[in-house]
């Protein structure tokens, strides 16, 4: 079971840290990823973390602003979003590869939702003024 926390509503230019937390029946994870999806759009990946290596990958509307680590002890892997827009407001979901299928553990990109099994529920994040 994933469950991700920690959004919120924050003015432009504003900071936030999103968590995902795995807990319930062990299972093999290969990579975490981050997705998001704004009203009348299609969900997108924001960024991954491998989780043999702990590399990552972000979208590129993200990159610079958005950092994506783990604390492998808590089992929870974070996203620390900062110079936060307008167009950063959705919902943010976390998901998990269990398969070592997705771009992320191959050390390709985050790649798409059809990557990745596990999904938490998702968490609003508005940014507006």
């Amino acid at each position: 079971q994933l469950q991700a926390s920690g959004g919120g509503l924050v003015q432009p230019g504003g900071s936030l840290r999103l968590s995902c937390a795995a807990s319930g029946r062990k299972f093999d994870i290969y990579a975490i990823g981050w997705f998001r999806q704004a009203p009348g759009k299609e969900r997108e990946g924001v960024s991954c973390i491998n989780s043999n290596d702990g590399s990552t990958y972000y979208a590129d509307s993200v990159k610079g602003r958005f950092t994506v680590s783990r604390d492998i002890a808590k089992n929870t892997v974070y996203l620390q979003m900062k110079s936060l827009k307008p167009e950063d407001t959705a919902v943010y979901y976390c998901a998990s590869d269990s398969r070592g299928l997705s771009p992320c553990f191959i050390r390709r990109g985050v790649g798409s939702d059809a990557d990745y099994d596990y999904w938490g529920q998702g968490t609003q994040v508005t940014v507006s003024s």
